[in-house]
């Protein structure tokens, strides 16, 4: 059982000495690790969600993992075109999202398993997108941290990046490590496989596609060469100096002040000590002392210059030399700026991100806040999520949640201000969504009111109540549903203080990380027992997307739908005749009354 495990335990450890990986496709036959994959990715969203076939995670079996294994021994397992589909981005264009077929999603993932463990370790600390325990909180929080007297910031954003990679690029590098041409082939057919728009095909003639479940893995491993490139090259080259040199100003004023304090002249000592107060005790402007720091997320990348803007402008021209003549990819013309760090604001990961200077603001006797990193929420941001909330510049009533619960409607309310507070607790402004907690509040009581035909008084009146939190009792709004001899299921709003938190990581949602032996639907599947009939042999598993949709109030559930009510799984493992009966099953009529 541990067999899978240790497969990638032993690519991880391979990665980490940098030796090179000879034998990776023959790991495609263990179907240790396809159940891995099946029990991380099942419970997704897309799991249940068709591509250019009908077929989806529903009816998963040994037998389908066997039928794959068997093409791969002979090199004839072919990745289909994804079904293409276009959502919108916020400046109203849109993007391209690929939809693979099942089969090819679970391959997918046994290729991303195995790619992620071999170079997770070589990857740079410096890149925090699609990576474990790390994400969007842990790059704001190296930035804050330790990017101190930044002059300027170079925002990077490369155009249309998954869209962009050049597949003969992207081969090299990874033919620099593993020297398996059956598994290069293998990403060679995934990446060309194509796609279908309106059931035409189209070529794939570079890119990765987005939705594609390898796709983020590959892009890492693309673009760390770029890391590579600032980390060994320019940071070495636009680096140097221990510390600045003393400002001359002050070291003047400070050996007056010595004199001053050996006569004893108490008032002269006081007025010199505050003209030093408002000087840099360092020359800001050192020839000799410079600093570059660098940040990625995905594509998205923002290096930090401490220097004359002239040489920021080289370091702009030399990253996008590098990713133009190495990577074949172009910088984003719009989105790639040079920013004044002092009197303008950089924008990264949703966050706008400046060097605060203030010559008044003390703590103690010194201006500690000068050249310290400031985390802020943009007031765009602010506005635009208020705005869905608002009718006339006023809250106003979700007509769309009327008929719900009142805990569905707390919840849907609670679920999207958490969801904003929390990613924003890092910025030290982050009492400005107060105005998102009003404007939200508001418009959940004037829902609730319609609902019940009531004020949005007496609404507050019901259901506000005091909670106790890590920062102390604090009030929110509640409802409940009260269930029989099990705890009640409870919907909040609000009820987070609106105060900053240095300490918080909030690192990407991955898929289930459990491990292999815990992963209960996999124990249930290896039984390969019946769970409606008790029959053994030839199972697969029935997945619908949500319990909901076999509990209608009025319906008579059938012999399997009871035991996926009871059980409260969203699965049923089902021998080949109970599946099939299940899908030629039409509901029960509503009961008689």
């Amino acid at each position: 059982m541990q067999r899978a495990k240790t497969v990638l335990g032993v690519l991880r450890e391979r990665g980490r000495r940098g030796l090179p990986c000879d034998e990776l496709y023959r790991q495609l036959f263990n179907p240790q690790l396809y159940l891995l994959a099946y029990g991380r990715i099942y419970a997704n969203h897309g799991a249940m969600t068709p591509g250019v076939t009908s077929e989806t995670v529903d009816g998963m079996s040994q037998r389908k993992i066997d039928r794959i294994i068997e093409a791969m021994r002979h090199e004839r397992y072919r990745f289909r075109p994804v079904r293409r589909v276009h959502i919108p981005k916020k400046n109203g264009k849109t993007r391209p999202l690929g939809l693979p077929t099942w089969s090819d999603k679970l391959v997918g993932e046994v290729v991303r398993l195995l790619l992620e463990a071999y170079y997770e370790p070589t990857f740079s600390d410096r890149s925090h997108g699609f990576r474990p325990r790390r994400g969007c909180h842990t790059a704001l929080r190296e930035v804050d941290h330790t990017w101190t007297g930044t002059s300027w910031f170079i925002e990077g954003d490369i155009a249309d990046c998954f869209g962009s990679l050049d597949h003969e690029v992207l081969l090299s590098i990874l033919g620099e490590k593993i020297h398996d041409q059956r598994f290069l082939r293998l990403v060679r057919n995934m990446l060309t496989a194509g796609y279908l728009e309106d059931w035409k095909w189209g070529a794939t003639l570079s890119g990765a596609p987005q939705g594609g479940v390898a796709s983020p893995v590959l892009s890492n491993i693309y673009l760390h060469k770029l890391d590579e490139f600032v980390e060994t090259v320019l940071m070495p080259e636009y680096t140097r100096g221990d510390r600045r040199d003393r400002n001359p100003a002050y070291l003047e004023l400070q050996n007056l002040l010595a004199k001053a304090r050996r006569r004893g002249d108490r008032v002269q000592a006081r007025a010199l000590r505050q003209r030093m107060v408002s000087l840099p005790s360092a020359d800001p402007s050192d020839p000799g002392y410079r600093r570059l720091r660098y940040i990625r997320y995905a594509d998205d990348h923002l290096l930090g210059f401490t220097g004359p803007k002239s040489e920021a402008e080289q370091i702009k021209q030399r990253l996008a030399q590098f990713l133009r003549d190495e990577l074949k990819l172009e910088l984003s013309q719009e989105k790639t700026l040079i920013t004044h760090a002092r009197t303008r604001a950089a924008k990264f990961l949703g966050y706008e991100i400046t060097t605060q200077h203030n010559d008044t603001k003390k703590t103690g006797r010194y201006r500690r806040v000068n050249g310290q990193i400031a985390l802020r929420v943009p007031r765009d941001v602010i506005k635009a999520k208020c705005a869905p909330y608002l009718d006339r510049g006023k809250p106003a009533k979700k007509t769309a949640l009327i008929n719900s619960s009142d805990h569905a409607i707390v919840a849907t309310f609670g679920t999207v201000y958490r969801g904003v507070v929390q990613y924003y607790l890092l910025a030290g402004d982050v009492f400005r969504l107060h105005r998102l907690q009003w404007v939200m509040e508001t418009s959940m009581l004037k829902t609730l009111a319609a609902k019940h035909r009531s004020s949005v008084s007496k609404m507050a009146a019901k259901h506000k109540t005091r909670i106790d939190t890590p920062g102390g009792p604090r009030v929110c709004f509640e409802a409940r549903i009260e269930r029989k001899n099990r705890k009640p299921l409870v919907a909040r709003f609000g009820g987070i203080p609106l105060q900053r938190q240095r300490a918080t990581e909030l690192a990407d949602r991955e898929p289930v990380r459990v491990d292999y032996p815990q992963k209960e639907l996999i124990a249930r599947l290896l039984a390969d027992t019946c769970e409606i009939c008790g029959s053994k042999g030839n199972v697969q598993v029935h997945h619908v997307r949500a319990l909901a949709d076999l509990a209608h109030a009025g319906w008579q559930p059938s012999d399997w739908a009871r035991v996926m009510l009871q059980r409260r799984r969203k699965t049923v493992v089902a021998c080949d005749t109970c599946h099939d009966r299940i899908h030629s099953e039409r509901p029960a009529r509503p009961l008689t009354q």
